[in-house]
């Protein structure tokens, strides 16, 4: 809608979407997997941001080799409008959009009865690969404010980085893909959400925090114009 009369414009729809912290300790210090944004992107150009991106019809189909950990599926069964099915293509999304993005696959040798019709799987499938949820932990979401070109309800999970196997490297998405400590970001350019959520990882990360299916995600979303923070 044109906004020459005073009206506001349309906003874009909120896609369902996921992204996957990878995180290793070093030393004793915690390092997540990080890549910057294209400059010529649409969305958060030159961000630095962990892999991630919208959810596919094709993640549905895909049958892994594990089922999401009963942790990550109590959590996001009291997310509005996520069932079991959706949980599990989430987890699957924030997988199929890590290797993408990164190279990186959380597999195991396997072959697939049938792969959908989707670049991205059967890229991932290639050599004979079955995708493998279970070391995924689901720690926040977040919906993209009003106003950007493009929109997203975000699930966030995290996963060592042990559970991921290939070689790193860079994307049509993602560039100067590196390991990084999170209390050294300062002087990245990062979006609000990303900085929330390296803030908090560390004790997201903590044992008893990790087995717990009642520990509480946080929810981030615009409401009236004012940013509001929520649990699930």
């Amino acid at each position: 809608m044109p906004d020459g009369d005073g009206a506001r414009p349309a906003s874009q729809p909120v896609r369902d979407a996921a992204t996957l912290i990878l995180y290793r300790r070093r030393g004793g210090r915690l390092e997540v997997l990080m890549g910057e944004r294209h400059g010529a992107s649409a969305f958060l150009p030159n961000r630095f941001v962990f892999p991630g991106g919208r959810l596919d019809p094709a993640d549905y189909r895909i049958r892994p080799a594990t089922p999401l950990s009963p942790v990550s599926l109590a959590r996001l069964g009291r997310s509005r409008r996520t069932g079991p099915r959706k949980a599990a293509a989430l987890a699957l999304a924030a997988i199929r959009e890590t290797f993408e993005e990164s190279g990186l696959r959380l597999a195991v040798p396997g072959r697939l009865p049938a792969v959908p019709p989707s670049p991205g799987w059967a890229a991932f499938c290639a050599d004979g690969f079955i995708p493998d949820p279970a070391p995924l932990l689901y720690i926040c979401r977040a919906i993209t404010p009003p106003g950007r070109p493009r929109r997203f309800d975000a699930r966030f999970f995290a996963a060592p980085a042990e559970s991921a196997h290939g070689d790193i490297r860079p994307s049509a998405e993602l560039d100067k893909l590196t390991w990084i400590r999170p209390e050294e970001t300062g002087d990245l350019l990062l979006p609000g959400i990303t900085q929330y959520v390296l803030a908090h990882l560390a004790g997201w990360l903590e044992p008893a925090a990790m087995d717990d299916p009642a520990h509480q995600v946080p929810f981030h979303f615009m409401r009236h114009g004012r940013r509001q923070l929520s649990w699930e």
